[in-house]
This record gives structure tokens, sequence and C-alpha cells, in this order.
């Protein structure tokens, strides 16, 4: 069964980015970039492959976590997406868009019941290299 193993990103809205940015990398040693911090670990089942998971607030008018209203989202790494989409699929749950594949992984987003977007995505951490 296709799962999910962690987190990847945690979004929320704001009013100021930029300076709420300045401000976690000033008070609390974040090293932020325009998209928020970057976070690496290793996995306690693979050491040897760095993870990554996304800290990245988001102007408070961003349509990015529509359908929803929630202030926040939350992307979920998972093992292999395509299972479970199909999984997801056939216990009834539609998604918002279509799967995209990028250097870093794929991704897909839907709701759940209560109306929080979530983020599915399959990643590929050494696509994070390169930006450091």
């Amino acid at each position: 069964m296709a799962r999910v193993t962690g987190i990847g990103g945690i979004f929320f809205k704001c009013k100021d980015p930029e300076t709420l940015r300045a401000w976690y990398h000033q008070h609390l040693g974040m090293a932020t970039d325009q998209y928020g911090c970057l976070f690496s670990f290793q996995a306690k089942d693979h050491p040897n492959n760095k993870g990554h998971l996304q800290w990245s607030p988001f102007k408070e008018d961003t349509t990015y976590f529509a359908p929803s209203t929630r202030e926040f989202m939350i992307n979920y790494r998972v093992d292999d997406l395509d299972a479970l989409v199909s999984q997801l699929q056939g216990a009834g749950i539609s998604f918002l868009d279509e799967m995209e594949t990028y250097p870093y992984g794929k991704f897909i987003h839907l709701l759940d019941p209560e109306g929080n977007k979530l983020e599915l995505w399959e990643p590929v951490d050494p696509g994070f290299e390169p930006a450091g």
C-alpha cells in the first residue's frame, strides 16, 4: 500500500512574508530565502539519503491554497504517488488538479473532509541539492 512517509512542507498565510522571513532569520537563525527555509534531514531507515522539508510563509491573499479557505496547507511526503492516487481514486476521492512532475518530485492536490488543501509529494530529494 502506498502511504505518507512524513511532512514535506508547511505553508501558511501571513501579512508580510518578506518581513516574517527576515524576523525568523534574524531571531531564530533560520537560513531563509525568497521561498522560506529548507530544512534537511536524514531518514532513520535510509541514513545516507538526505530529505527536505520546506517552511514557507505566503502573502495572506494568496490563491495557492484555493479552494480551501484555511490559513495553511501541509505538504505530505509519499513513497509512491501514482499508487496512492489510484488508491484514493478507488476510494472515491477526487483531486483538484493533475499530477505535475519537476526535478525535485511529483505533486498533486486534494481536499480533506474538512476542506483543508493537502499537497502530496513524491520527492526526488537530490533535486534540491544544486539550489543549496
